[in-house]
């Protein structure tokens, strides 16, 4: 009863988030060359099963594929209705799947003494893939498996270093040919989400061109705080999630931020916040147009907005087990491992949420928007 009364005191202090009564069939929202957003995510079902999904916005379901190994993020090809969902760590299947229809059309294995660690991006060109990978040889060693499409099916060209350990989100600059990567600096051997290192941790914030030639690399204050995952605004606004590995009671920067020609530092975000977060974030979108940033972090049941240029505090929400969350073109989705996935109107002073008709729980920590139809 003191925890409902709490956040109850919270929303009204707030006064930011009104709950719609709209309903899904009067909305003009998300509307883009007729249709709405595809969202691309991984799923379970109640029996432990796993599934590469795809879902409009207003709960049509478009696939369920049944997978062998649990997935993490979805990268979609740039010009044809294909993506992948890469394995989360330390899974060796990545499931490439037509978005028409859910088809598999190849599973790819990560070659030997390597593992995939949920993350990939895709060049603009559409001919190259690159996955973040671990080297079980020397655990942890962060590398970058680079692909090549061949059609509609992916072969393994090669790999580069990522100059760091335990590498997470890789993601591209605005120049789509930089390369920024997350590395956790946590070692991992294979078949194992045991740390190996936690008092010799090495995260960082890496920039690397496509070759690998290395152009910065970066750290927060905190060696035990794992660089884990990013939003990258058309500015070239950077922010990252960090996941804490210290004591409970420790302070932790759990949002950071690396501004075009600035250093990367910490994103401020208010004490009781940090706590509320519970020293671990999951999934970060960034809004360009709206100059917004938003942060899951399921271990504290809570979902935050910020204003990415003031900083200043748009949204602080209860969500249970809240998931991935994704840009539209009105706001924020976001999904959840227990409870309604919602979405949040965020084009007024007054933000607006609406629960959504798709499948409460179960949901993996990311979530991928596809913003046009599908031929």
């Amino acid at each position: 009863m003191m925890v409902t009364d709490m956040l109850r005191r919270q929303a009204l202090a707030l006064g930011t988030l009104v709950l719609s009564a709209c309903t899904l069939g009067g909305w003009t929202l998300f509307k883009k060359k007729g249709e709405s957003p595809l969202l691309l995510s991984a799923r379970d079902d109640s029996d432990g099963r796993h599934y590469a999904v795809g879902y409009r916005v207003d709960g049509t379901q478009v696939f369920a594929t049944q997978v062998a190994q649990r997935c993490h993020d979805i990268v979609n090809h740039p010009d044809r209705p294909i993506a992948l969902f890469v394995a989360r760590r330390p899974g060796t299947e990545s499931y490439l799947i037509d978005l028409r229809d859910g088809r598999l059309l190849q599973t790819i294995i990560s070659k030997p003494n390597r593992h995939f660690y949920g993350h990939a991006v895709i060049h603009k060109d559409g001919e190259w893939l690159y996955a973040t990978e671990n080297d079980t040889t020397d655990p942890g060693r962060g590398l970058l498996g680079v692909y090549r499409f061949v059609d509609d099916r992916l072969a393994h060209s090669g790999e580069i270093p990522t100059h760091g350990i335990g590498p997470h989100q890789v993601s591209w600059l605005p120049d789509g040919e930089t390369l920024a990567v997350a590395n956790g600096g946590i070692r991992t051997e294979a078949e194992s989400r045991v740390e190996m290192n936690l008092n010799a941790m090495e995260p960082s914030l890496v920039l690397m061109q496509r070759d690998g030639t290395l152009l910065s690399k970066e750290t927060l204050f905190q060696p035990m705080n794992s660089v884990r995952h990013m939003a990258i605004a058309a500015d070239g606004t950077l922010v990252t999630g960090q996941q804490f590995m210290g004591a409970s009671h420790e302070p932790a920067e759990l949002l950071a931020i690396k501004r075009p020609g600035q250093p990367f530092q910490a994103f401020p975000v208010a004490e009781q916040q940090l706590q509320a977060m519970a020293h671990y974030t999951a999934s970060v979108a960034i809004h360009s147009e709206l100059r917004l940033v938003a942060l899951t972090a399921p271990r504290g049941n809570r979902f935050f907005i910020w204003d990415l240029d003031t900083g200043a505090v748009r949204l602080d929400a209860p969500l249970p087990d809240c998931a991935g969350v994704g840009a539209v073109a009105e706001g924020f989705v976001v999904t959840s491992g227990q409870g309604r996935c919602r979405f949040y109107d965020c084009r007024q002073s007054t933000l607006i949420a609406q629960p959504l008709e798709l499948p409460a729980g179960l949901w993996d920590n990311h979530l991928h928007v596809v913003e046009v139809g599908l031929g």
